[in-house]
């Protein structure tokens, strides 16, 4: 006897439901009286079922309630100003990062912060799946910040987000509802936002009417015996995220938001356990789906090779920077900890080990004795019970005023925010720049605000004291700049305050204040002060206040270019940037980089003493061939001087004297980079920049990584860091000019060496 596949859904549904019933009379289990009596029917169903479908009958197609990746909510109906007119594509603005939806698009009711309520409202449809299942988080209220199904008019229904306190996850997680007993009846989905405090929000995808159960979210744990360096543990980017502990003797030793991999891993993170070989380590999963073959994939390695455990393209990875530094494996952002310490640059910097987005603030280490090649050391600071390791500096205390070390030995001192509730300051300390102690006296600056955090320490010689830059955000998010004094690294006191100005970038997090000589002139020193965007002050500084001569002064004229930070204690006095370069890398398992290594200067220009930016001396090593072309004409619809050279890591620098010339034209792989002469302007990838000439000259200098660009022009006055990804069969070169004549004095291309081989 042959059955039609909605036949056989509707046996699957009969069955399972009257299975379910049967089998809590059986074992005596409270259900309703009204349960009991259909029992007997139930029971004749089930032999039925068993008569038309002697196989476990297969389930009915899903039936989408809604999967919000359209351009407006469609059927639904929204109310109130929360939800918007359209579904959201992910984080809204002011909002820490959503994940774990599905597509695009989700319903998310931070439109405009937590004040906002309404409600969104779905169109009445059959029941007619023995599941709903969605995903939502947010805010933990069943009543306020919830999804409620409706039938009857009666709410039948509730589900919530998971967040009723400061601190959380926006990450959506799986839900389900069981309705089979509202088979064949109509319902209506109600999304309800009616809180307007913290967490007054509610994220919502993927509604589905199925007949396949959901997987349960369960605790689960595994132990591994550590007889390797490693755990290699599978990712999934955009999967929910999951709390993963580690746990050792007994004892909760790390903590981690994880997106694991449930089944196939987009990548492999690695979790160092090597501190704990011969030791029994717990890995401790909440909320983990109980078909999930997550903790079962985890196996111990001794190597971080490639994106899967035994491969070989570690660094060799097809968007991986070439001469700019990169994580190994997981995202980073901003440099922390800048310094010059034993012979080795040491840069720390935000790290997320096991995701390919921002979370779990770790700082990791890597070292370098050229500037130019690194060595990645690992994670040395991890997240407490203060709180995520936030940004941070270091210094080297050469008198051992902290007595964490000796005048012989002196410590490496690093300052960090570490940021829980309260938000406070930090430090860890090493004498052999390897491994570092958190002081047992944490913290050593209290909570100003919840926003005060990146602490940039150095030693002010004229007064004989440590100094505090401390970014602080005071009532009315106004910005400034908390300053502070120390004898000994341990003990702060606050002596000024430099305020911002509201909603601009100027001195908005990741300070850093230094000194520079104007035209190299030791007689003539301003100091500088700058923050996370480059936009910066120049003025004095006395050891505890300082004054502003020009405020709002641009830094890099480009994108993505973030919270640098210079290297205390920088060989021959140079100072020396390095910054956050926002270079998306998809498909990878590692996420973002570092810039080139900056050396920064002061020059005298009719408006004032202007900072400058020029590619660090040490990245000439990287050279290993070079074209040049000498002095000769460059005419409109002439030939292309660079037409017989293809590179792919390129620096090109060039002396062009406009003369006629309406613009001066270079392609770069494909990037174009436009000198506009009569505007005196710089166009990088569509970006204007001022670019004054120097005695008639246009000075350029452009470095082309798999990941971006970086120009340079002016002497240094203009700086324009661009994300962009060439496509690897193209490696041609050109120059041109239009609308008249550009006369050649330099022209020359390196091709440069991959800091990785």
């Amino acid at each position: 006897m042959s059955t039609s596949p909605a036949t056989q859904a509707s046996v699957s549904r009969v069955w399972a439901f009257g299975m379910r019933v049967m089998t809590a009379v059986c074992a005596g289990s409270p259900y309703p009286d009204e349960h009991r009596t259909r029992a007997p029917r139930l029971a004749a169903a089930i032999v039925f079922a068993a008569f038309l479908s002697p196989v476990p009958a297969r389930s009915a197609e899903d039936i989408v309630l809604g999967d919000f990746e359209a351009d407006t909510y469609g059927s639904w109906t929204a109310s109130g100003s929360a939800f918007g007119s359209a579904p959201a594509r992910g984080t809204l603005p002011s909002q820490n990062p959503v994940s774990g939806f599905v597509g695009r698009g989700l319903v998310n009711s931070y439109l405009g912060g937590d004040g906002p309520t309404g409600t969104l409202v779905s169109p009445e449809f059959l029941i007619e799946r023995t599941y709903v299942s969605f995903l939502i988080g947010g805010g933990h209220d069943l009543e306020k910040t919830a999804v409620h199904l409706v039938v009857d008019g009666a709410v039948v229904r509730r589900a919530t987000g998971p967040n009723d306190r400061p601190g959380g996850s926006e990450a959506l997680e799986p839900r389900h509802w069981d309705v089979a007993e509202f088979m064949g009846r109509k319902g209506v989905i109600r999304i309800i936002d009616a809180a307007s405090g913290g967490w007054g929000h509610v994220n919502v995808d993927q509604i589905v009417q199925t007949d396949r159960r959901p997987p349960v979210l369960v605790s689960a744990a595994r132990d591994f015996d550590v007889t390797r360096r490693f755990l290699a543990i599978p990712i999934r980017n955009g999967a929910a995220k999951r709390t993963v502990t580690a746990v050792v003797a007994g004892e909760p030793a790390v903590r981690n938001q994880i997106e694991l991999a449930d089944a196939e891993p987009d990548w492999w993170a690695v979790m160092d356990v090597g501190a704990w070989k011969g030791r029994t380590v717990t890995l401790r999963v909440d909320k983990l789906p109980d078909d999930s073959r997550a903790l079962a994939a985890i196996e111990q390695t001794d190597s971080i090779r490639g994106g899967i455990p035994g491969g070989d393209d570690l660094y060799r990875e097809p968007l991986r920077g070439q001469f700019h530094f990169s994580p190994r494996r997981g995202w980073n952002n901003d440099p922390n900890g800048c310094v010059f310490y034993k012979g080795e640059y040491h840069l720390f910097f935000q790290h997320n080990p096991y995701g390919w987005t921002w979370g779990n603030m770790h700082w990791a280490h890597a070292v370098s004795r050229d500037l130019v090649h690194w060595e990645e050391l690992g994670d040395v600071l991890f997240p407490d019970d203060m709180g995520a390791m936030f940004s941070g500096s270091a210094v080297v205390d050469h008198a051992n005023t902290s007595g964490f070390g000796s005048v012989d030995s002196p410590p490496l001192v690093l300052f960090y925010t570490a940021a829980g509730n309260p938000t406070v300051q930090c430090i860890a300390h090493s004498t052999d720049g390897r491994t570092f102690t958190k002081y047992a006296g944490n913290p050593i600056v209290g909570e100003i605000t919840p926003g005060n955090r990146d602490p940039k320490v150095f030693w002010h010689e004229p007064t004989k004291h440590w100094v505090m830059v401390l970014y602080v955000e005071r009532p009315e998010k106004k910005r400034s700049m908390q300053f502070l004094t120390s004898p000994n690294l341990r003990d702060w006191t606050p002596t000024s305050i430099t305020e911002g100005i509201v909603g601009t970038n100027y001195l908005y997090e990741c300070p850093d204040l230094f000194e520079l000589a104007v035209d190299d002139d030791p007689a003539r020193r301003k100091w500088v002060l700058l923050g996370a965007s480059t936009e910066h002050a120049v003025g004095t500084f006395d050891g505890t206040s300082f004054t502003p001569e020009a405020t709002r002064l641009p830094g890099h004229r480009g994108r993505a270019f973030y919270a640098p930070q210079s290297f205390n204690d920088a060989p021959d006095g140079r100072r020396i940037l390095i910054g956050w370069w926002q270079t998306p890398t998809e498909g990878m398992p590692f996420n973002q980089s570092m810039s080139l290594p900056l050396e920064l200067g002061l020059r005298q220009t009719a408006e004032g003493p202007r900072l400058t930016f020029a590619p660090a001396r040490e990245v000439a090593t990287l050279r290993k061939a070079g074209h040049r072309a000498g002095t000769s004409q460059l005419m409109p619809d002439g030939p292309n001087p660079l037409a017989d050279v293809a590179a792919e890591l390129i620096e090109l620098r060039a002396e062009i004297e406009p003369a006629g010339a309406a613009e001066v034209v270079f392609t770069v792989r494909g990037a174009t980079i436009t000198y506009d002469v009569q505007g005196r302007q710089l166009v990088v990838e569509g970006l204007r920049a001022a670019a004054p000439l120097t005695d008639g000259r246009l000075r350029l200098t452009v470095f082309c990584d798999r990941t971006g660009i970086e120009v340079f022009a002016s002497d240094g006055l203009c700086y324009v860091p661009v994300p962009f990804q060439p496509r690897p069969d193209d490696l041609a070169l050109s120059v041109a000019a239009r609308g008249g004549p550009a006369t050649i004095h330099v022209l020359e291309v390196h091709e440069l060496r991959s800091i990785w081989k």
